[in-house]
């Protein structure tokens, strides 16, 4: 810079005005510096210099818990991520998405981000990288859970939702099963009965299984007999993979209430006789396919985090969801 300053016959803060705060310098003299700029190789201030010396970086990280191509390929991330990205263009920040759950470099991938803030996507109450974001004082906004101290907390009431659609697909069963997301960060594939959701690290899969407990409690069902299969993902072929295990072990299944619509699609393809079937989301697939589903805006739960995460106040989204009633769970 003080040589482009010598070169151009100005101040060194001429030059730093120029590409700083152009307002402040005269057409001319402007013109002048980058002429000599670009006579000198000079492409402007260091990005890593100036966020150094102005404390931002002006980039939200999301800290996605997933395989990077998750973010590419889950609809509802997509949808999520685009709502991030919305705010982020509005407030002319850079988006990092910072994938963990590849291997023990999680800790130092998170505290490394050049982020002035992060936004995590649902997670476990024990997830390292969580304590890792918060380590760096920065401001941490957790989509869906878990609630932690320092933090804001973005999602709807997952369990008065489950509860909802709950009663609507088990109402009239006589052998309703569950299809549900991972457990823990194990992430294992199996058909359990009447898992216990106090059990459960994942806070999102946690009240959406005590959702539906109460579901059947209302209806006079023993939750301890509802057969719930684990999936890994929220992946229509581990689905289909799950609710074949849910047929060997429950023949007479009838109702199945999934945990998202990737889910449902997935039971309905495996189905080998009449069945009552719920989603979740309300996405594309849903009304394809005609799903009684659970209707929330992945989208505008993304714009709140990030809106969150830059220091603006955002609105309660627990009540941000409604039960959709279609043909399948029609009598």
């Amino acid at each position: 810079m003080t040589d482009v300053a010598r070169a151009a016959g100005v101040s060194t803060m001429t030059v730093s005005y120029t590409y700083n705060r152009p307002a402040r310098v005269s057409p001319d003299t402007r013109a002048r510096v980058l002429r000599a700029a670009a006579t000198l190789g000079y492409a402007g201030p260091d990005p890593s210099a100036r966020s150094l010396r102005y404390g931002a970086t002006r980039t939200l990280g999301v800290v996605l818990g997933e395989h990077l191509t998750y973010a590419f390929d889950d609809p509802q991330a997509v949808r999520f991520l685009a709502g991030v990205a919305e705010v982020c263009a509005e407030r002319g920040y850079g988006l990092l998405i910072v994938p963990t759950g590849a291997g023990d470099d999680d800790h130092d991938r998170v505290v490394a981000a050049a982020v002035d803030a992060y936004v995590v996507w649902t997670t476990t109450d024990d997830d390292p990288v969580l304590a890792a974001a918060c380590s760096t004082r920065r401001p941490v906004v957790i989509h869906g859970g878990p609630e932690r101290a320092g933090t804001t907390m973005v999602g709807i009431d997952n369990r008065a939702a489950a509860r909802a659609v709950g009663v609507e697909v088990f109402a009239g069963a006589r052998r309703p099963v569950v299809l549900s997301f991972p457990l823990d960060r194990n992430r294992e594939m199996f058909v359990g009965s009447g898992i216990d959701p106090d059990s459960v690290a994942y806070p999102v899969t946690r009240d959406r299984l005590a959702g539906y407990r109460d579901a059947a409690r209302d209806l006079g069902i023993d939750w301890s007999r509802v057969p719930v299969g684990v999936c890994r993902t929220s992946d229509e072929d581990d689905a289909r993979t799950v609710m074949r295990h849910l047929v060997a072990a429950a023949p007479d299944l009838d109702a199945v209430a999934a945990m998202s619509d990737q889910l449902a699609l997935g039971a309905l393809r495996e189905a080998t006789g009449p069945l009552r079937v719920s989603g979740w989301d309300d996405s594309d697939v849903a009304r394809q396919h005609d799903l009684t589903t659970v209707a929330q805006s992945l989208r505008e739960q993304g714009a709140a985090c990030a809106t969150a995460a830059l220091g603006d106040p955002v609105p309660d989204h627990r009540d941000a969801w409604r039960l959709v009633r279609r043909g399948s769970t029609a009598a």
